[in-house]
């Protein structure tokens, strides 16, 4: 690179560090509200809460960045029309495909970040996020059922004791199960302790009550009871741990084991996520060249590109909501997962060409804002000379 690919490149990978990090930043706020339970119903403390939601965060990036480097670049490149840099650079016989150089180099880095996050960084961090909310809910006993509250484990099952004489003794148990939807059914017992066997962990509670009402019945059914065993095992640490398709390496999606349960139950989700995964190195590329092609014209102060960028967001837009649908519709329909690459093909080609050709996509200069405005004046004039006056009162 010599010093005008270092100034613009510079330029452009600074400001897509600072809107990757804000736009993660947003967005990082309203996912991390969803886990609000680990401190409000689990006993967490706020450090252990962020450490978890931070798991999450590359994942973001994943499909920020691509985003943030298309809105660098129209930065740069509005900012270097502006200020007459563009002007001055043309003048001086640069062409569009010799200016594209230090942005391919930007479209470039973000790809090898983005394919190293999808590949690796992100499958690997859910994989530590799901071990760190099974860690969580290892500590049942320890952290969550706390004496006078109700603890809500999981949707529709919610802990209660009146008093905690040590990590495995209780007092006045309460237990609320309603996960069947079908059946809601109430456990008090004057006494609980935490047992562990070879068949796993549970919660065996003396002198109590069970309390079951079945939607169909129009009362419920009581049964006295002098041991009544809880099964703890899905909290605890010797819970088995699974893993998803967030969970899989890009190398373990595109050649997957054939004895994958994971495979076996939803094997188009996993060709799905691969093609996902595959594609979404080419984003920064697309973005890139559409970009470059719409803004790389110097243009005057009075055209100032605000149509360009309005259609790069489109086509931008656009192509990232087709590459859901493509993902979406292929777990239903394969073949709709390679539609996602001819039109990735499509979109670089048209700029590549216009890039290659020095013609970019001049959208401004062929729309005469001026001349629309007058039209818009003329209407309104025709509107208000049209309105029919009311006559005066007598």
């Amino acid at each position: 690179m010599d010093s005008l690919d270092k100034y613009i490149f510079r330029t452009s990978f600074n400001s897509f560090l600072v809107i990757l990090i804000s736009l993660t930043a947003v967005i990082w706020v309203t996912q991390i509200l969803r886990q609000i339970d680990l401190i409000t119903s689990q006993g967490q403390t706020v450090l252990v809460f962020l450490s978890i939601t931070s798991l999450i965060i590359p994942g973001l990036m994943l499909v920020l960045a691509p985003i943030a480097m298309l809105i660098a670049v129209l930065y740069t490149l509005s900012r270097l029309n502006n200020d007459s840099e563009l002007v001055v650079m043309s003048a001086a016989g640069l062409s569009p495909r010799r200016l594209f150089r230090p942005f391919f180099a930007l479209a470039a880095v973000v790809s090898i970040l983005v394919l190293f996050i999808g590949a690796y960084l992100a499958p690997n961090l859910q994989r530590e996020l799901v071990r760190q909310l099974t860690k969580v809910r290892a500590d049942l006993v320890a952290n969550v059922v706390r004496a006078g509250t109700f603890a809500t484990i999981e949707n529709g099952l919610t802990f209660h004791v009146r008093e905690k004489h040590s990590d495995s003794q209780f007092s006045g148990v309460l237990i609320d199960d309603s996960r069947n939807g079908n059946e809601r059914t109430t456990v008090i017992a004057e006494k609980g302790d935490v047992l562990q066997s070879k068949l796993g962990t549970f919660l065996v509670m003396t002198d109590g009550w069970v309390q079951r009402r079945r939607n169909v019945d129009r009362d419920p059914t009581m049964v006295q009871f002098e041991r009544y065993a809880f099964d703890l095992s899905p909290y605890t640490v010797a819970a088995r741990i699974t893993y998803g398709l967030r969970e899989k390496y890009l190398w373990e999606l595109v050649r997957p084991d054939p004895n994958d349960q994971l495979l076996k139950a939803a094997g188009a989700q996993f060709r799905a996520e691969m093609h996902d995964r595959l594609v979404a190195p080419f984003y920064p590329f697309a973005f890139a060249v559409v970009a470059f092609a719409a803004l790389c014209i110097p243009r005057t102060t009075r055209q100032g590109g605000l149509v360009s960028i309005v259609l790069v967001g489109v086509a931008a837009f656009g192509l990232r909501i087709f590459g859901f649908f493509c993902t979406a519709i292929g777990q239903n329909s394969p073949m709709v997962l390679y539609a996602i690459y001819p039109a990735m093909a499509l979109t670089m080609g048209l700029g590549a060409i216009a890039i290659y050709k020095g013609v970019g996509f001049d959208i401004d200069s062929k729309i005469d804002l001026a001349g629309l405005s007058r039209w818009a004046g003329r209407i309104g004039k025709f509107g208000r000379a049209g309105k029919i006056a009311k006559p005066a009162p007598r």
